[in-house]
């Protein structure tokens, strides 16, 4: 595990931390040829350069957030803001992840991404790379 990773999994409340550690392997075995590391303080994996899923402690659980998701078109993640194409899921324990659902969306992350690696240069405009 990403020692950074490892150590931001290891702050949190033992139901959190057991939250944190399951979505790190889930995610890093559907996305070996993705790069993770701790980006905004919390735990991104990228493909090329891009973020793609990242998970990171608010009030209501963990949120496991897909910067593409609004665009998955899945019922259980729910749009954020509607400036960019982010949509997220929140979990409470461990128990509320399902693996198959989970490993859909991480598919789904592969194959529809929004370039926000470039949205600096593109002057806040996304455009959609796959």
């Amino acid at each position: 595990m990403n020692s950074e990773i490892l150590n931001y999994n290891d702050k949190q409340l033992p139901e959190d931390k057991s939250i944190c550690d399951a979505l790190y392997e889930i995610i890093s075995t559907n996305l070996p040829e993705s790069e993770n590391k701790i980006w905004h303080a919390h735990p991104v994996w990228f493909l090329d350069g891009n973020p793609i899923v990242g998970y990171s402690k608010q009030k209501a659980g963990i949120r496991l957030m897909f910067w593409s998701g609004a665009s998955f078109e899945e019922p259980d993640l729910k749009s954020g803001s509607g400036k960019f194409k982010d949509a997220s899921i929140f979990f409470t324990s461990a128990s509320q992840i399902e693996q198959d659902k989970l490993r859909s969306w991480l598919e789904k992350s592969r194959n529809i991404q929004w370039d926000y690696k470039n949205i600096v240069k593109r002057k806040g405009v996304l455009e959609r790379l796959k």
